[in-house]
């Protein structure tokens, strides 16, 4: 479905002149409420950032250093400074809000090396009322020979302490890893987005938008609060590579007066550039059943052999359920030549993106998924040897063109790619760029696991339908598993950054048939909720499709939507609780999510949101009396109940449980 664009016209000031004379600039945003200021001092540049009458950041230290330890960073002067302002409304492809406004005012200053090479520097800074922003530019100025960024010394220096929530930026298993809290002051180099409950009662959170052909940015404490940009580095230790000029990412802080709010907050998107796919009518959201929570459970294999999941006659019975319970895409993983039962480890693998199994016929079950109304999910597994993926790249998409398949997910399990460099590096960065860019030439769309983190591209590339960069349902499976509170921590950290295929709905949270004791951490209504807690447009239905049959809670999961037209979140802690309700792009109907962590709560919700003329019928699902994560973890309570704007709903989670509730507009 196409969408026309509807847009307020921006009105656009700028103001030029000379500016030698002043060394001090302030830029508010449209509102009033945060603040920038510039400053040139001792012909070094530093901003400082405030929030109504709250320091947010004191002076902090800008600029970068080259090979050779060559400093862009002193001896400037400011040749003139540009001021504009913006407003304009535009609408997503797809997404957790339709329709977004995108308003700002900007502060564009000029900077001259006063002598010597006399390099030019500009910083682009925009103020939002729910944040700010700054990139530097360097424009083309002559400079022939390579340019190699070894360090960016921006820094963060925040006025107080506070509780970060944080993963580590340098660890094997990538952004995998379960949060941690603990003052900034003691922070390790954490990835990005950093949120901080601040001492000063602000919410905090710390990210980049629009990372293009650039190193990612960690963060690390240097001396007290203040956090320093740690740019990923190439293996050679360089951090950046490029010729005649560059542009950085947004560096971003969203703030907010509760943690809740940091989660409606669109800065990250606005910073993007609009759609560049100009016929978008092919990408769409959708939900999805698959082979894999099975192999995750050990009841098939993803390497060949007689418990091979990716086999013809596998794969039409999952066919068959994925008709009886009305999902229209399967995902087969493990269907191509390369897997072996070390596929996971940190080898080059030679995985064979064009030629199936011997047990599995590629063109047979997508002929057959097609006569049953079911769409192949395609995947690629690279197993991070990403030489080996790109020479079959062209073939591996021509294939799946032909064959029907329409959204592809790709794998990149390795510490390394190839072995050698960060995923969140600058090879990495250009790498996904490139795959999403080459998708689209295909009119693929595509989600990536193991990828680099989400900047907000999804504006420009509607086909990045979402991503894993986090730790997923997946390690219930066969690890310790994700404890109560990860559910509770993913909305207010991973989750601001984009959308995240973190594959929920399991309803056999006790794991019956897979390991012995591993288990989902939760109830059952909780698995119900995180399908509105958890944004995705592709959402997957993980557990094995045989334990949705005939259960009453299963339409809950059927009805839910992937595409929203508003979002609001109602209450929330972060890793204590939750509450989300999004509204139905394509009805009038709204959807509830709430979820706690491992303490049993009852939360009052008023239903003001709602249409204030209507009456509603509220489909409820939730956690049966005395159910709990322990407790009859599986026992969902199924009610109904008219309800109008005025009236409140009292909520009773259990133990790690939750709350699901479709509002039926009658």
């Amino acid at each position: 479905m196409i969408r026309k664009l509807s847009i307020i016209p921006a009105l656009l000031f700028t103001f030029v002149g000379c500016a030698q004379q002043e060394t001090n600039y302030e830029l508010r945003s449209p509102g009033g409420q945060n603040k920038i200021t510039f400053e040139l001092e001792n012909e070094r540049p530093t901003y400082s950032v405030s929030h109504e009458d709250t320091e947010v950041i004191s002076a902090s230290e800008m600029g970068f250093v080259f090979r050779d330890n060559d400093s862009l960073s002193k001896n400037f002067k400011i040749t003139d400074v540009d001021r504009s302002t913006f407003d304009q409304t535009w609408e997503q492809v797809w997404g957790e809000k339709s329709n977004i406004r995108n308003h700002y005012n900007e502060l564009l200053v000029n900077l001259q090396e006063k002598s010597g090479k006399q390099r030019k520097l500009q910083v682009q800074f925009r103020a939002f009322d729910d944040g700010i922003a700054f990139r530097y530019i360097f424009p083309e100025q002559g400079i022939k020979d390579s340019i190699f960024i070894m360090d960016e010394l921006t820094t963060f220096n925040l006025k107080q302490d506070g509780k970060a929530w944080w993963i580590p930026a340098y660890h094997e298993q990538r952004y995998e890893n379960l949060y941690e809290a603990s003052p900034v002051s003691t922070l390790d180099t954490v990835h990005t987005p950093l949120t901080i409950e601040s001492d000063s009662g602000l919410a905090l959170s710390f990210h980049e938008a629009n990372l293009t052909d650039f190193a990612s940015m960690t963060l690390f404490p240097t001396s007290g609060t203040e956090l320093k940009a740690d740019l990923v580095p190439w293996s050679d230790g360089v951090k950046v590579r490029t010729t005649g000029s560059f542009t950085t990412p947004w560096k971003t802080l969203q703030i907010a007066k509760e943690p809740k709010d940091l989660i409606t907050s669109y800065l990250i998107l606005n910073l993007n550039e609009p759609n560049e796919i100009e016929d978008s009518s092919w990408i769409e959201p959708y939900k999805y059943i698959g082979i894999w929570w099975g192999m995750h459970i050990g009841k098939y294999t993803f390497w060949e052999g007689p418990d091979h999941g990716a086999s013809t006659k596998n794969a039409k019975e999952h066919i068959d359920y994925a008709r009886q319970l009305g999902i229209d895409n399967l995902l087969i993983e493990g269907w191509n030549k390369g897997w072996t039962p070390q596929w996971y480890e940190n080898h080059m693998h030679q995985f064979n993106f064009t030629k199936s199994t011997d047990d599995f016929d590629l063109e047979e079950v997508t002929e057959y998924g097609a006569k049953n109304g079911v769409r192949l999910v395609g995947y690629h597994e690279t197993g991070s040897n990403i030489d080996n993926y790109l020479k079959q790249l062209d073939s591996a998409f021509a294939l799946y063109n032909k064959v029907g398949v329409r959204s592809v997910k790709i794998g990149h399990v390795g510490s390394m790619l190839n072995m050698k460099e960060w995923h969140h590096g600058q090879y990495g960065v250009n790498y996904f760029r490139y795959i999403l860019k080459k998708a689209a030439d295909y009119n693929l769309t595509v989600y990536f696991h193991e990828p680099i983190k989400d900047t907000g591209e999804r504006r420009t590339y509607p086909n990045m339908m979402a991503r894993e960069g986090g730790r997923g349902i997946e390690y219930n499976a066969w690890s310790e598993g994700n404890p109560p509170s990860h559910t509770a921590i993913l909305p207010f950290t991973r989750f601001l950054a984009g959308p995240m295929d973190f594959t929920a709905g399991i309803l056999d949270v006790e794991n019956k048939q897979g390991y012995p004791g591993r288990r989902v951490h939760s109830t059952s209504a909780k698995q119900l909720a995180l399908l509105v807690v958890v944004f995705s447009p592709v959402q997957m239905l993980a557990d094995l499709p045989e334990n949705y049959v005939g259960k009453p809670e299963f339409k809950f999961l059927k009805d839910v939507p992937v595409n929203w037209q508003d979002t609001k979140v109602l209450n929330g802690s972060i890793g204590e609780y939750i509450t989300i309700v999004r509204k139905d792009i394509d009805s009038d109907d709204w959807y509830l999510g709430s979820l706690s962590n491992e303490e049993a709560r009852d939360l009052e919700i008023a239903l003001d949101f709602l249409d204030a003329d209507a009456t509603y019928e509220a489909e409820i699902y939730a956690d049966a009396e005395g159910t709990g994560m322990k407790n009859n973890p599986t026992k969902v309570e199924i009610s109904t109940k008219e309800v109008t704007s005025k009236d409140k709903l009292n909520l009773k989670l259990g133990e790690s449980g939750g709350a699901a509730i479709r509002f039926k507009k009658l």
